[in-house]
């Protein structure tokens, strides 16, 4: 039985004001449901300035990784956000090659990097949206209150662009 997914897209990249970690929100695209996904500083900023249109100089290694898959003849078909085991997301890559398709294991902040600098779509297990989904519009109770308190802790990633190094805190393991 072939896995169930839903289209999502990347809605924001964002930074908890309290312990300035970073997480990125993905909206299912036929309904109101949110999957907020913690990721690493690097990742985010990997991730937002591609958003906001930036290129930098000089690539860097998401650019790289893309720019060998296109040297080598590999087509980047879509990202898979797969499975929530032991509250880490796990993610999948999907390439083609002379008709062949490779399902490579990846980590969601950097599937995500790659999708938004090639521009393919992006899906997520309904399982894990399911499981780890947040409907702001539809729930009505204690949940609601959770995910209001959640998106007023977060903040616009501030500018990070030029940002040498990772902060003195490890962020959360995907």
């Amino acid at each position: 039985m072939a896995e169930s997914l839903a289209e999502v897209v990347v809605e924001s990249v964002r930074v908890h004001m309290l312990s300035s970690q970073h997480v990125v929100l993905l909206k299912e695209i036929d309904r109101e449901r949110y999957l907020p996904i913690w990721i690493g500083p690097w990742e985010a900023n990997a991730i937002a300035t591609r958003l906001q249109g930036v290129t930098p100089e000089r690539p860097m290694t998401h650019d790289l990784f893309i720019a060998t898959l296109a040297e080598l003849g590999v087509k980047v078909q879509r990202i898979v956000v797969s499975s929530l085991a032991e509250e880490t997301f796990h993610a999948t890559i999907e390439l083609e090659r002379d008709g062949k398709t490779y399902a490579i294991d990846a980590r969601p902040s950097d599937a995500l990097a790659l999708a938004v600098r090639t521009g393919i779509k992006i899906f997520a297990s309904t399982s894990v949206l399911d499981r780890a989904g947040v409907e702001p519009e539809t729930q009505v109770d204690e949940k609601l209150e959770v995910f209001r308190e959640f998106v007023n802790s977060l903040d616009v990633d501030p500018e990070e662009e030029h940002r040498e190094g990772p902060p003195g805190t490890n962020p959360p393991a995907e």
